[in-house]
Parts: C-alpha cells; structure tokens; sequence
C-alpha cells in the first residue's frame, strides 16, 4: 500500500535537527494536507530559528513542542492524536559520549524505552527509529547504546499485545552535511592550510539527508515489524573528501579519537543469517518474528544474502571518487 500522509499526524523527535528539518520539508512538499506535523525538541533556540523557515502561519499543520524524550509523560502527551513517529533524537557525538557516558545512556536507550511507551500508550500506528553504522558491532559507547536502542525498537513488536503499532529501524551511514560531519569541518578548516586526517586508510558509509528520508517513508510504507532497513549507499575514503574539498591543503595526519572504527558496517557477518536483499536495500529480520517470514520473502521478492556477508565500507563495492564527491559536496553541502 502507497504511503499517504494526508490526514494523519506526523511527530519527529529531535525534529530541529538535520534530518527533522530535510523530513519536514519533504513532508510539507508531497503530502500538503498532512493533518498535524509536530517537531518535538528540547532546544527552544533551535525552534525559533526552524520557525522562520517553516512557519506555523504559514504551514497550519505546523506544531512545534518543546520536550525530552528523557520525558516519558511529555512525550505521552506530544504523541496524543499522532499517527506515525519519527524517531531521530539522539546523543550522537562518539568522543563526548565517552566523557559523558550516563547522559548518552539516558538519552539514547532511555528516551528509546519512553517513546515506545508513549506510542503503546496513545495508539501510534507506525514508529520508525533512526539508527547508525555505529550500531553493527559497537566499539563506542554511541554505537552500543543505538545498538540497544535497535533491539528495544525490533523487540517492542512482541511486546505490544493486540495494538497495531508496527515499529522498525533504519539504519545508515553518515549523512553528507549534517550537524557535526566531516564535510562542513573540511570546509571551515581549509582556509588554515591544512586539514586533519585520522587515518590515510580511513572509509566510511556516505548518504545524503535527502536519501535518508527517502529510506525512513520506505520503512514507514513498508515495514511489518521488527525490520533493520539498511540501504545500499556508497563508500568514500576520508583523504578523497579533504582532496575533493581542499587539494591545495596539506593533510596531517592525527590518528583515531578514542571511540573511532576504521571503517563501518552496517550488516555485521552475525547479522547474515537474518539478512536479506531487496533489490535498492537490505533488510535483516528480527530473530524472533511476528510475522510469516516466507510469506514477507514471497511478497518482497527477497533474496537472502550468503553465510557470513558482511555490508562493510572497505570492501564495499560502490565507491565515490574525488569528481564525484566535489560535486556532491557542491550539491548537498555547500
């Protein structure tokens, strides 16, 4: 069935951020009629500022509500007469999540818990949790926590007795231009000459926001519960982006941050036996299902992938060049 948005509310936790602004805007554009669109944030600052662009005048749909999803009886109030959440709310910095572990723990796995109470609570149909490379085979404190996130998501579907809430993941790589990434550092720090490099060896995952929201209504549209959608995206090697954006800068190499992988997965060789492919996506199946697996395969055309695959950014088969990531970065960064 072709998801439709018009009539139905619409919640994004961590709605000011990157992602919540490219999801409203999209929202806004194809589904006009959208009947409650709520950005839910705990920054008033980051609100105001979001209202410029998308005013509530303008845009009638438009709430914005000032909250933490550490707030279990907030967010039960925010998810009232709410058909679909978005959860994108996360303590997502890797190196100040080592230095403040318990408040990433309240954040990440708490305010996880708490919004599927307040969507159990209020007869949410659909919730979709944003989760991260970090999560497959954790070594960071930011990537165990969102790996605990992911399993209390997929397992909130065997614990939801007859209500119709479907709950599901999507998990991806790093968001070309978002608060925090690479690329806008690349560009601020140029203009010194010379730009940090980690690692020459380093690779990551690379997604534009645009994508990401792409992947979240698939999810919305097509989840029956309990799903990791992982999509297919290419890979970059961290000294083509400082070469893509800076060729005329030396790179000085200054070796891993505590917490740091050299390369990301997504699918991890113990996710294989779980994991399918769908043609432009993977999906790994919850090890306890509540649904008919054969039949999901049947109907998704679903071909599971081989023993011991693993979805890994250095041996990935896509990979975007220098050319292809100036343009890329002219495109989606700036």
């Amino acid at each position: 069935m072709e998801l439709d948005l018009n009539g139905k509310g619409v919640l994004v936790t961590g709605g000011t951020g990157s992602f919540g602004r490219a999801f409203v805007r999209r929202v806004l554009r194809d589904w006009p009629n959208v009947r409650r669109l709520v950005i839910f944030s705990r920054d008033e600052q980051k609100q105001y500022q979001m209202a410029q662009v998308f005013s509530p005048q303008e845009h009638r749909c438009l709430r914005y509500f000032i909250g933490d999803v550490r707030d279990s009886e907030r967010l039960v109030r925010a998810f009232d007469k709410i058909d679909y959440v978005i959860h994108a709310a996360a303590m997502k910095h890797v190196h100040i999540a080592e230095y403040n572990p318990d408040e990433c723990v309240k954040t990440n796995i708490q305010g996880a818990q708490n919004v599927i109470h307040a969507a159990l609570e209020t007869g949410v149909s659909g919730v979709v949790a944003l989760s991260t490379d970090k999560a497959c085979a954790p070594i960071n404190l930011y990537g165990a926590t969102k790996l605990v996130s992911d399993k209390l998501f997929v397992a909130a579907n065997s614990i939801k007795g007859d209500r119709s809430c479907v709950f599901s993941v999507v998990r991806y790589g790093n968001v070309m231009g978002s608060n925090g990434s690479v690329m806008p550092f690349f560009i601020r720090r140029k203009e010194s000459g010379v730009l940090p490099i980690t690692d020459p060896a380093m690779t990551r995952f690379n997604i534009s926001l645009g994508e990401g929201v792409d992947m979240v209504l698939k999810a919305l549209e097509r989840a029956w519960g309990g799903e990791v959608f992982v999509p297919k995206i290419p890979s970059y090697r961290i000294t083509d982006v400082a070469e893509a954006i800076a060729p005329e800068c030396r790179q000085e190499v200054v070796g891993i941050r505590p917490g740091e992988k050299l390369h990301e997965e997504m699918i991890s060789a113990s996710d294989s036996y779980s994991a399918y492919d769908l043609g432009d996506y993977y999906v790994i199946l919850p090890q306890i299902p509540t649904f008919d697996t054969g039949k999901y395969v049947e109907t998704f055309k679903a071909v599971r992938v081989k023993s011991g695959f693993c979805y890994n950014s250095e041996t990935n088969d896509d990979w975007l060049n220098v050319e292809q990531l100036r343009g890329l970065i002219a495109q989606h960064v700036g």
